[in-house]
């Protein structure tokens, strides 16, 4: 069921490969980079394979058993390997499906014509060291892999970020607003409260001042006194006669 296989920097065995055997089948990525590997010759029968990385290895020919093995190859990158002719990469005119080729830090990179020849040799190839026949530069087919997906998913974690603090200040304006309504509201219930009381107080008051208009001018002189808590002259006078 394994796709995809990573082995960098695990060392062959004198150059051979142990353990990948035709059991993987339905492996479509393949990384041997930096295995010490010599040839490809021990390659199992991968016919689902698509990439193959061989980058920094010491492989120098035998590359007809690519074609064997790995007839559906798309991508094979063979950089810092020890390839010096373009002979040396005719056998893989027999993968109809390459489109890739990574010759990077191989002595062949150093002729003369070297990128007309492959493109002449390999008419199937669409990048070779990553730029088409016209320097096209090839498009990343994993936005992911430089970072851009990342980037992206940053700023607008960022820009969402953004909307939140601006939708919790907008809350918290709100709330301070409602608080001030309130508060003015029961400013004006206090301040129609206070008027009632007084409204009452001043109508007991005039109350009182009709009641005492109403009284003969002797009566309401002693109902004044009784209030001041005072005595009648007159009854003192009695008092004293008697």
């Amino acid at each position: 069921q394994v796709k995809e296989l990573v082995l960098d920097n695990c060392r062959s065995d004198d150059g051979k490969i142990v353990g990948l055997s035709s059991d993987f089948e339905n492996l479509e990525f393949l990384s041997m980079i930096n295995i010490n590997l010599l040839s490809v010759s021990n390659l199992p029968k991968l016919n689902k394979l698509r990439k193959l990385e061989l980058s920094d290895n010491r492989i120098s020919g035998g590359l007809e058993v690519l074609a064997e093995r790995t007839p559906n190859l798309t991508h094979l990158n063979l950089s810092g390997n020890k390839i010096k002719d373009i002979n040396t990469l005719e056998p893989l005119k027999k993968l109809p499906n390459l489109h890739s080729l990574d010759l990077f830090n191989c002595e062949v990179t150093m002729l003369i014509n070297y990128r007309e020849s492959v493109f002449t040799l390999l008419p199937q190839l669409t990048y070779l060291d990553g730029f088409d026949a016209d320097d096209q530069e090839a498009p990343d087919s994993d936005p992911e892999a430089d970072g851009d997906g990342l980037d992206d998913e940053y700023e607008n974690g960022e820009e969402d970020d953004d909307d939140e603090e601006d939708d919790l200040d907008e809350e918290v304006i709100d709330d301070e607003e409602d608080e001030d309504d309130d508060l003015e509201g029961e400013e004006e219930e206090d301040g129609v409260d206070d008027e009632e009381e007084d409204e009452e107080e001043d109508g007991e008051d005039d109350e009182e001042d009709e009641a005492d208009d109403d009284l003969p001018r002797g009566e309401k002189r002693k109902r004044n006194l009784e209030d001041e808590g005072e005595e009648d002259p007159e009854e003192e006078e009695d008092d004293e006669d008697d």
